[in-house]
């Protein structure tokens, strides 16, 4: 036998051999793991200090927030910078998904047939009503009421015309601000009256009230009635009226907080353009206004609100309001905006695009959960919750007006 086929044997038949010294050998391997382990946490502990420093060298060199912003359940009662949290800061300019998720829900309804009359069966509450309008002829139909028995009504024990102004333009009767907060009545502004109609026994009142009147919006147990110039407060119950210096069109829908006062003496406006927040409070006859401009430094550069449309709606310190948006250095994009009320501090914008019907994404309220309720014209609702950036759907297919009971 060769020289080099020993060597071979002798090399595969000590493979199994164990160590003469088991201990010796362990002590070695146990060093060595000793060895990687420390190796392994020195490179940690020197990737952690980087990270550290870096990240205070970072801190040390960004500006303060130019104004105080908020979310939907926090207000901005201090400009002191906001603890750092390990939660992510949502994007302030959110976008809507390209595959809408629609979870359900009982607004998911609202596009049923009619199965029942409000006079054979009123309802314990109510959680819309929809005036369906054919999007072929612009043929308005008759208004229904969705109760929270999943039911919906017709709404047979009054047929309100539409409204029209000085020049005749008229416009279908139903508006978002026609269904009071707690669902129970319904307002509808017409020529020289306005109607309230209880849902829960049927019975319709009639007040009479000078002017082409367009405008119905709930606040609190009153009910504000414009035309186009001039806004009343009117107490459903009796048609007492007087009239408020609030301009109809731009008037804030008040949030919650409003609606246990026994009157709006407080309201505020969001203008259209120039975009103003203006303050209103009225004490023993004398009314104090005051306007600040509505502050969009909390955006990034180049995204704005240009113009304002629809109803604004109150959460708290928090109004949601659609308009035509600037996004970087596209103009003209449909969206909604989120502003603080006491500060005039815009936080956040949803873009929709474009190429949607003219005014198509009216703001219709918020739910108690902080989501905001929106039009998505063509033929459809949206939920936005601008803390998350989550958008979903609620309904398809419907082409007409709504109004929500939702605050």
């Amino acid at each position: 036998m060769r020289k080099e086929e020993l060597h071979r044997l002798l090399t595969v038949v000590a493979e199994d051999v164990r160590p003469a010294h088991p201990a010796t050998a362990g002590w070695d391997r146990a060093r060595r793991v000793r060895r990687a382990r420390r190796a392994a946490g020195a490179a940690g502990l020197a990737v952690a200090l980087l990270t550290g420093g870096t990240a205070l060298a970072l801190r040390a060199v960004d500006p303060l927030p130019p104004a105080t912003t908020a979310t939907p359940d926090r207000s901005p009662a201090t400009t002191a910078t906001p603890r750092r949290s390990a939660v992510p800061t949502p994007v302030p300019v959110q976008t809507v998904p390209a595959d809408l998720a629609y979870p359900g829900g009982p607004l998911g309804r609202l596009g049923d047939p009619v199965a029942a009359t409000l006079s054979a069966r009123p309802v314990g509450r109510a959680l819309a009503l929809y005036q369906p309008r054919d999007p072929e002829t612009a043929a308005d139909g008759r208004i229904r009421v969705l109760g929270d028995d999943g039911l919906v009504r017709d709404l047979d024990v009054v047929t309100p015309a539409p409204t029209r102004d000085a020049e005749g333009n008229e416009a279908p009767p139903l508006k978002n601000g026609s269904l009071s907060p707690d669902g129970r009545r319904a307002a509808f502004a017409q020529t020289d009256e306005v109607i309230v109609v209880d849902l829960t026994t049927a019975a319709v009142r009639r007040h009479p009230l000078r002017g082409y009147l367009e405008h119905v919006l709930w606040s609190g147990d009153r009910l504000l009635v414009g035309d186009n110039d001039t806004t009343y407060e009117v107490e459903p119950g009796t048609g007492a009226a007087r009239k408020l210096p609030v301009s109809p069109w731009d008037v804030v829908a008040p949030g919650p907080a409003a609606r246990p006062a026994a009157r709006p003496d407080a309201l505020f406006e969001l203008d259209s353009t120039p975009a103003n927040v203006t303050r209103i409070r009225s004490t023993g006859g004398v009314t104090q206004r005051s306007s600040s401009p509505v502050d969009f430094r909390a955006l990034p550069p180049g995204n704005q609100v240009e113009e304002f449309y629809g109803r604004g709606w109150q959460r708290g310190d928090l109004v949601a309001r659609a308009g035509w948006l600037a996004i970087g250095t596209t103009s003209g994009l449909e969206g909604v905006a989120l502003l603080n009320a006491g500060t005039g501090v815009v936080t956040h914008l949803l873009n929709l695009g474009q190429g949607r019907w003219k005014s198509c994404c009216e703001v219709l309220g918020w739910d108690p959960d902080g989501t905001v309720l929106l039009r998505y014209d063509p033929g459809g609702l949206l939920r936005w919750r601008p803390e998350t950036g989550e958008v979903t759907g609620v309904v398809k297919n419907l082409y007409g007006e709504v109004s929500l009971a939702a605050g």
